[in-house]
């Protein structure tokens, strides 16, 4: 998983052309926890896609811009453009994301 350090790196995963999974964190949340252990099977699970961590607390601005107020949180652009969101506050197991990712292939 990807994780930028800066505003530049991030914009350079919003030009791909490729499928792009912008997962909302930040480190104190015990929802977000949860799931970094099952995030490298996720993305094992999901070749297509590339993934971002964008800790929601460096990238307020991104994360408000997105209306992401709820974290874990995913985003995923192509081209980018929007194809999908699976946002809100509630805790996300790995089947609810993999569904949500399937339905975007």
């Amino acid at each position: 998983m990807i994780s930028p350090k800066s505003y530049e790196e991030l914009a350079t995963y919003l030009e791909k052309p490729d499928k792009v999974v912008f997962f909302f964190t930040a480190n104190w949340c015990p929802d977000c926890q949860f799931l970094y252990p099952v995030m490298p099977e996720i993305e094992a699970e999901n070749p297509e896609f590339t993934f971002v961590r964008v800790d929601r607390d460096d990238f307020m601005e991104v994360a408000q811009g997105w209306h992401i107020f709820g974290i874990p949180s995913f985003v995923v652009t192509e081209n980018g453009k929007e194809m999908g969101r699976f946002v809100n506050k509630l805790r996300k197991t790995k089947a609810e994301i993999n569904s949500f990712l399937a339905g975007l292939k």
